[in-house]
């Protein structure tokens, strides 16, 4: 059975075939070998991987359905390729959004120069759930706020890609992007023939680096910590891997307690002193002083710590201004605010609910557009227009008039699409790309990303905890060298 029997590209952009039978330079070699295996021994290989992950523990976890119990992770065998020429501009898009986010929010909690000045609507910014005064004029370490970032990238039926959703929270992902390849590389190694792949294994010790980087003045030989919420928490198994694979302990709050505005550990051996935290618990629950003050998972004391310069935290308090679906809008007017340069990778379209010549737009077309709230995430809070029902509509009418300013409209993006194996078969997947970026001295981008992949079929939804799953991602590191090869 050949890889596109009865397979379909119906105007989608097919990332592997140009047309049925035609694959793309890139994907020749990998096209013909996954034929030669044949759908039937991909499917062997496939229940393998799916041993694997599940033997190792790589899991999620879905609140709504499951109350947090585990499930492993979604996979698909057959990898995503990327042109070297391509994953540059990528690369370079990228690391021209993270240096003008940084600055954006460096600027929104100090002076406010753009919004003084105003270059971007001062209400949409200062309106947002996610804008936090509490931290206004704090410094932050080398003045740099968002150390880790994931930034979401679709690619549009003409092949163009576009940013989708900026995460400089807590992004989650890195460590499925290392599990997609220590799989693939035991269950199907003979796909890496006569490829240069760009290695990813990098990241957890570029990340280490970075961490001890964001100790206090004076501290040698930083303690770096990764604060968890727990063993419920939807991405423990990541907290976990990461933590292992870095060296570093993995705490949940009641591991640290604060004295004197200095962290420590609680340790059999006593107290130790903690000099960074890579924490992954959202702002509100990190310290309930400072915020939830029902928080069982934070740490009492801990911003004032914080704020006296005892310890590095990453990513920073306040960055979810930057992850407003609004104030993603407006990045291409940061960028050009900040660095003097047009956007090297656009936005999709967006209508803001707050404005209301947008709003009358969004409203009159419900049916077509997908309507997101701005401070939602994990495909949740959203209307797919064209897939939904006028009770549906109605409803998200009546939300949008009520609270305008919690809103966006955009057109319907339609994701690329590649193959994905289904039983013993192929069809099409739709799939997004979420890159990680690390941001010190210079930004970086680890080559390869996570790319998420809509197993349900005829689904634009991509999340896991929406019944996506994941593949491996393949850069390229030189086209010219793979080209004279397969030629």
């Amino acid at each position: 059975m050949n890889l596109d029997s009865n397979y379909k590209l119906n105007g989608f952009y097919d990332e592997m075939l140009a047309a049925a039978g035609r694959p793309r330079p890139a994907y020749r070699r990998l096209y013909e070998q996954l034929n030669r295996l044949g759908a039937d021994e991909l499917h062997r290989r496939h229940t393998l991987a799916m041993e694997m992950f599940r033997n190792h523990g790589i899991t999620f976890a879905v609140y709504p359905d499951a109350q947090g119990t585990e499930k492993v992770f979604p996979f698909d065998v057959i990898p995503r390729v990327i042109e070297a020429r391509t994953w540059k501009r990528l690369e370079e898009g990228l690391k021209q959004r993270l240096r003008a986010l940084n600055l954006f929010l460096d600027d929104v909690y100090g002076r406010k120069l753009i919004l003084r000045q105003r270059a971007i609507p001062p209400e949409i910014v200062l309106s947002s759930s996610l804008y936090l005064r509490e931290v206004e004029g704090l410094d932050v370490a080398h003045g740099i706020h968002a150390h880790i970032a994931g930034i979401d990238l679709v690619r549009d039926e003409k092949g163009d890609f576009f940013v989708l959703e900026d995460n400089l929270r807590t992004p989650s992902g890195a460590s499925y992007l290392q599990a997609n390849r220590y799989v693939m590389k035991r269950v199907l190694p003979d796909l890496f023939a006569g490829y240069p792949v760009r290695p990813v294994e990098g990241y957890v010790h570029e990340l280490l680096r970075h961490l001890r980087w964001l100790a206090p003045r004076g501290i040698d030989d930083p303690t770096v910590v990764l604060l968890t919420p727990g063993i419920n928490n939807s991405a423990y198994y990541e907290h976990l891997y990461l933590a292992k694979q870095m060296g570093v302990e993995l705490v949940e709050g009641t591991d640290l307690v604060v004295d004197d505005d200095h962290v420590f550990m609680r340790t059999t051996r006593g107290l130790r002193p903690v000099h960074v935290i890579y924490r992954r618990i959202d702002d509100e629950w990190l310290d309930p002083i400072f915020g939830r003050q029902e928080s069982l998972v934070g740490v009492a004391g801990l911003v004032n710590a914080y704020r006296a310069g005892n310890v590095g935290i990453a990513n920073a308090l306040g960055n979810g201004v930057a992850d407003d679906k609004a104030v993603y809008a407006l990045v291409p007017k940061i960028v050009r605010y900040y660095l003097a340069e047009e956007p090297i990778l656009p936005n999709v379209e967006t209508y803001l609910c707050a404005f209301e010549e947008d709003r009358k737009y969004v409203l009159e077309h419900l049916d077509r557009l997908v309507v997101k709230t701005v401070d939602t995430s994990g495909g949740y809070g959203m209307l797919i227009g064209p897939a939904s029902t006028k009770e549906q509509r109605e409803e998200f009418r009546d939300r949008i008039v009520a609270n305008p300013r919690a809103f966006i409209g955009q057109p319907v993006v339609a994701l690329s699409v590649q193959p994905v194996l289904d039983g013993n078969g192929f069809r099409r997947g739709h799939q997004d790309l979420r890159p990680f970026v690390l941001t010190w001295p210079d930004v970086s981008v680890t080559p390869g990303g996570l790319t998420r992949v809509a197993l349900k079929p005829g689904s634009l939804v991509v999340n896991s905890s929406q019944g996506g799953g994941s593949r491996d991602t393949w850069v390229m590191a030189d086209d010219d060298d793979f080209e004279a090869a397969n030629a």
